[in-house]
């Protein structure tokens, strides 16, 4: 496809075979919240994974000016951002966004829309329905977890747990009404109250590595003692706990942040003297095409997140580039980290304990082994080829299988 902007779908409708006698899938039209950064990567993955399946075209907010997905795929903006970022903006826009999605849906054509992150947009998701399309809701990791965490920074605690509340309503509603739910994998189902052996239910729509760009690129016998995160530096990423952490290890190793967010003023303060001492390493926001590089500075990734992320990409691609990874076993994580074999996880995300963990980590002989499974199995189960195959199997109605 190049960079080639797609054509608009003359016709969505549904073929069982195409000219070749193969099996074809409906065209899909992909409905998400506004997009940032990590928002972003994550669906333009996604909607790689589909492209390579059949039409494909995207109805978002907010998606950045410098964004690749406009040249690659058909997008229906809804709104640019408004002025000011209060509960309440936030509160309109998400309503006026659910407005203009259903004006959307009544004018596309594709059989089958497929709500990625915004699983809580109930009125767009009736609307669908009302329209006969087909609808499947695919969350990002846990939404109301992600919002009660941030306004907790900003309001009263039992105020912004009552408003995550009502999100996780509305998000049940929406997985009750939809034909069916996409998760990352069975244990990320689980996490979110849902039944991976539900017919219902599609437990296998993790996304993929680009393993031809994330791979070894310096052998993990020959890496310095690094430990390090990748990511946003926000709150429910346990940032707070990873400085203390920073702190505490032993001088022989170096702790690496790379990354930007609300945190990194606050970060930057609390290590000052680690900073300037050369224990602690802040490299700040980097391109997606250079964390590969950032990956493999590092010989063990720590990623102590509370459950808002159905499964990071991040350890996924640490694994692609050799990386070891720890990280607490919330969502979907444990269906990837096999610990002790692809990986480590943390049972508690607390200061010493972690400490402890990250020094039996390093005392052990076979780190070599267990970066090298984790890269195996990386490139078995999470290819764009692997992830065309699992994702055939969830647009393909099981009536037409």
């Amino acid at each position: 496809m190049g960079t080639q902007m797609k054509t608009r779908i003359e016709s969505c409708d549904e073929r069982s075979e195409n000219e070749h006698g193969e099996p074809t899938f409906p065209a899909v039209c992909v409905l998400t919240h506004p997009l940032a950064a990590a928002g972003e990567n994550a669906t333009r993955s996604l909607l790689d994974i589909l492209d390579a399946i059949t039409d494909v075209s995207l109805v978002t907010a907010d998606l950045p000016g410098d964004s690749e997905i406009r040249d690659q795929y058909e997008v229906h903006e809804l709104s640019q951002k408004s002025a000011g970022d209060s509960i309440f903006v936030a509160a309109i826009r998400f309503l006026l966004n659910q407005l203009r999605m259903c004006a959307v849906l009544r004018r596309r054509s594709e059989p089958l829309a497929l709500f990625y992150g915004a699983t809580s947009y109930i009125l767009p998701i009736v609307v669908a329905r009302l329209l006969g399309k087909r609808v499947l809701v695919e969350p990002r990791g846990d939404v109301p977890l992600t919002l009660r965490l941030a306004w907790e920074q900003r309001i009263p605690s039992p105020m912004a747990a009552g408003l995550a509340g009502i999100v996780r309503v509305l998000e049940r509603a929406g997985f009750a009404v939809a034909d069916g739910v996409v998760t990352y994998t069975p244990q990320m189902a689980e996490q979110l109250g849902l039944d991976p052996d539900d017919d219902s239910v599609y437990p296998t729509g993790a996304r993929y590595v680009q393993t031809d760009q994330f791979n070894v690129q310096i052998p993990f016998e020959e890496r310095e003692l690094r430990v390090g995160f990748v990511g946003r530096l926000a709150e429910e990423k346990n940032i707070r706990e990873l400085a203390r952490i920073a702190q505490q290890l032993p001088d022989e190793i170096t702790f690496t942040f790379v990354g930007d967010g609300e945190l990194r003023s606050w970060l930057e303060r609390t290590l000052a003297e680690e900073i300037a001492a050369g224990s602690v390493e802040m490299r700040g926001w980097v391109p997606h095409d250079r964390v590969p590089a950032e990956l493999n500075r590092l010989q063990l990734l720590i990623l102590p997140s509370a459950p808002t992320e159905g499964l990071p990409t991040t350890i996924l691609e640490a694994q692609a580039c050799g990386t070891v990874v720890c990280a607490t076993p919330v969502s979907g994580v444990p269906d990837v980290i096999n610990d002790g074999e692809t990986g480590f996880l943390i049972e508690r995300a607390e200061t010493e304990h972690i400490i402890e963990r990250i020094s039996s980590i390093f005392e052990r002989h076979e780190l070599t082994k267990i970066s090298s499974q984790a890269r195996e199995q990386i490139s078995e189960q999470y290819t764009l080829s692997a992830a065309r195959e699992r994702y055939k199997s969830i647009l393909q109605p099981a009536t037409d299988l």
